[in-house]
């Protein structure tokens, strides 16, 4: 398992998808914590934080897109499905990557803290609280991302899929108060995953989230185990 991660990891710097990711990332990062905070005379990080959830509903796919796909496009996708390595062990192993790089690139955003910092005093409970939900979002989104590379074998399909249904959940809560009917406002409460991040904004740790964040991550790679499984004894 750890091979196969390695090779993935690598292989974002051996090619463009990783600096292109990193560099978009932190300037888009950089400009929207400049409109959300210095233009708006505040240090206070939650708005930038939560207009990052749909920079990175758009980013994020980008990253995952070729994870399966480029290997069914490329014809590699059986050397994988044939290794002597569990299913869930070579899933894992490219979600793992794939988190790695979004995980970089958020920790190296974090130094934009540091003129901000001199505008005034900064909530370490909040801003730690972002952070830690900005994490869970994206391992959320990263494993969405991995399970739709694997149904295509079209990069570009894969990433429009990934977006489609991350911002589906995140604007999910938005439309709660649109509906009436208490059953369509409760399966849109269950799948937003933006409900659930206001409460680090406050820099509340909401273990319920957590396990949520957790569970839905879970699903959506067993959701990919599950289509490889399918895949190889068909």
């Amino acid at each position: 398992m750890f091979a196969i991660y390695k090779k993935e990891l690598r292989s974002y710097f051996t090619t463009p998808l990783g600096y292109v990711f990193c560099g978009v990332f932190l300037a888009i990062s950089g400009f929207l914590l400049g409109i959300t905070t210095l233009y708006s005379g505040t240090v206070d990080v939650s708005s930038f934080y939560q207009v990052m959830i749909f920079a990175c509903g758009i980013l994020v796919p980008i990253l995952t897109m070729k994870t399966f796909a480029e290997e069914r496009r490329q014809k590699t996708e059986q050397l994988l499905m044939t290794a002597p390595l569990p299913i869930f062990k070579m899933v894992l192993a490219k979600f793992l990557s794939s988190y790695t790089i979004f995980v970089l690139s958020l920790a190296t955003g974090c130094v934009y803290f540091l003129p901000l910092s001199t505008y005034g005093t900064m909530n370490a409970a909040r801003t730690v609280g972002c952070l830690v939900a900005m994490l869970l979002v994206g391992m959320v989104f990263v494993a969405i991302g991995i399970f739709v590379s694997s149904l295509t074998d079209n990069t570009v399909t894969a990433a429009v899929g990934t977006i489609v249904i991350i911002l589906v959940m995140v604007a999910a809560s938005m439309f709660n108060g649109l509906i009436d009917f208490y059953p369509i406002r409760q399966a849109l409460s269950w799948i937003s995953v933006y409900g659930r991040y206001t409460y680090f904004t406050y820099g509340i740790f909401d273990f319920s989230a957590l396990v949520y964040y957790f569970s839905l991550t879970v699903v959506f790679l067993f959701l990919t185990v599950r289509v490889f499984d399918r895949r190889r004894w068909a």
